[in-house]
């Protein structure tokens, strides 16, 4: 029997599949394209998971939320397409497929689809966090706001800024070694973090609010004000800069 890790990984990375399909497609306008990938792999990442644990609430960006899911002992938390934009544009790879799993007050398994590159990283086989390279902090935001708080929070711990498109890309950034730290100040909803927060962590990643305290899932209010994954050898460092900041 498959465990929870393994479905979130095969789900996450059979949707991101549907998408590279549904992305070759011939659209007439960028925002066809969109509203066909958010709405084919939610479907069928409905469909998979009524299929394979029937019993467990979901929450869905692009479904109707059931405030019965509060209650739930496991409430899966996904997103069918993380980075729309990017998704659109076809010389861009930096897209996600986002699927996690909350049980009893936790976040239990969790995986991130890269699908133009082919790759899923997934709490079933954690990442080994490779070594930090010498030079300045990188910093990851979005490539088309990145917001005044990393900016300045950059000036203070003599950082660079490094662009990228989705949530789950950017903090898979960290994961990966391709950048120290993601910083996000403009608030989220809990589907944009939950699977890169499972990931990073089982990655020995610091994974919390700005001001350190804990990350919280499966509220009624999905909204999350904000977000820092980093290094953990950087978590001082950066919360403390923060703290002078916000």
């Amino acid at each position: 029997m498959a465990s929870d890790h393994d479905i979130a990984a095969e789900l996450a990375t059979a949707a991101g599949r549907l998408l590279l399909g549904v992305r070759a497609g011939d659209f007439a306008e960028p925002a066809d394209r969109k509203a066909a990938g958010d709405s084919e792999s939610h479907d069928y990442l409905m469909a998979a998971l009524a299929e394979r644990c029937a019993s467990d609430a979901v929450l869905s960006e692009e479904g109707r939320d059931d405030a019965d899911r509060v209650t739930a002992d496991r409430v899966w938390i996904v997103d069918p397409l993380d980075g729309t934009r990017e998704f659109s544009e076809l010389d861009r790879t930096d897209w996600a497929v986002h699927v996690a799993l909350w049980e009893r007050g936790k976040l239990a398994a969790g995986a991130v689809a890269l699908p133009a590159e082919d790759i899923t990283l997934s709490t079933a086989r954690p990442p080994v966090l490779a070594s930090r390279p010498e030079g300045p902090l990188r910093l990851v935001v979005s490539r088309t706001r990145p917001p005044a708080l990393v900016q300045e929070l950059a000036e203070r711990v003599d950082g660079e800024l490094v662009p990228l498109g989705s949530a789950g890309v950017k903090a898979m950034a960290v994961v990966r070694g391709q950048a120290d730290a993601y910083v996000h100040g403009g608030g989220q909803y809990e589907w944009d973090s939950a699977a890169p927060v499972a990931v990073a962590r089982a990655a020995g990643l610091h994974t919390s609010r700005l001001d350190g305290s804990p990350l919280r899932y499966n509220n009624a209010d999905p909204w999350l004000p904000d977000l820092l994954i980093c290094r953990p050898e950087l978590t001082g460092r950066l919360i403390d800069a923060l703290r002078e900041l916000v």
